[in-house]
């Protein structure tokens, strides 16, 4: 996203699809009962919930991969825009691909190409960024750098990412039995501390989410999230809070949502040569 729309919209602290950022330089569920697969149900309660939400990553990995749908709203000054996202991710690997459509310019005049964006441990690559990067490379991004760790950065939560905030769950309780897409699932509500997240995460994720914990306005989460019977992510919904860098005490609310869905899906990410790799100035438009 280019600077020209940050300063129109007010929130230049906020870094969507890392422009601001670049420029300036984000096993299986335990079983309880005869359902056999997320356990507790609905009598997870307190520490039972918590204990459930630590596993839910562990979930994701056993089942290899998904297809992930991802919204991202923000709000700030009055405005409110929403990036979406759609594609796919091995949990195994901790790689995936995304597209990310940027919202229309504030007037509705200006259309943005989608980004491509591939996520990988402990970095962001994207493609089409634009602002003086040749269509034909990609931009790399260190995740641990990034006061947010990626969480917000790239327009989409890395959904292995949004899976290990779980793991810093501190409470949780059931609010009750829904569907998501079709699909039976057990929906759970809580917050979670991006410190203890970090500190219990996988090996892939522990720098971008430690990074996060500092970055952030508060280290607190407020989560919704979407169980199936096999303890699997299908739907999880972050609120996350921080500063915005140029009027300090002006909070920025972000609302991250992501759906996983075809679990198993073939997955083939590829990520880019280092010849493929842009090492210019990132221009600001």
């Amino acid at each position: 996203m280019d600077e020209r729309w940050h300063r129109r919209c007010g929130w230049r602290g906020v870094a969507v699809v890392a422009g601001l950022v670049v420029g300036g330089c984000a096993g299986a569920v335990g079983c309880s009962g005869s359902g056999g697969g997320a356990g507790g149900g609905e009598d997870a309660r307190g520490g039972e919930a918590v204990e459930l939400l630590h596993r839910s990553a562990d979930a994701l990995r056993a089942a290899g991969s998904s297809r992930a749908r991802t919204s991202m709203e923000m709000a700030t000054g009055g405005t409110r825009v929403t990036i979406r996202g759609e594609g796919v991710y091995d949990y195994r690997r901790q790689l995936g691909q995304l597209r990310v459509l940027l919202p229309q310019d504030p007037a509705g005049t200006s259309e943005h190409r989608p980004i491509t964006e591939l996520l990988a441990p402990g970095a962001l690559f994207m493609k089409n960024r634009g602002a003086g990067v040749p269509d034909d490379k990609w931009v790399r991004v260190e995740t641990a750098t990034l006061s947010d760790g990626n969480l917000v950065t790239g327009g989409a939560t890395d959904p292995f990412a949004a899976a290990e905030v779980l793991r810093g769950a501190r409470t949780a309780t059931f609010v009750g039995r829904t569907e998501v897409a079709g699909t039976a699932v057990r929906h759970y509500r809580g917050t979670a501390d991006l410190a203890v997240a970090a500190d219990d995460a996988s090996a892939g994720s522990r720098g971008a989410l430690a990074a996060a914990a500092k970055g952030f306005a508060t280290a607190h989460v407020p989560f919704d999230v979407y169980l199936d019977d096999d303890g699997r992510i299908r739907k999880v919904r972050h609120r996350f809070s921080f500063v915005n860098g140029r009027q300090r005490q002006e909070a920025v609310a972000v609302a991250s949502t992501t759906l996983l869905y075809d679990f198993g899906t073939p997955v083939d990410v590829r990520l880019p040569a280092a010849r493929d790799i842009y090492a210019g100035r990132i221009a600001e438009e």
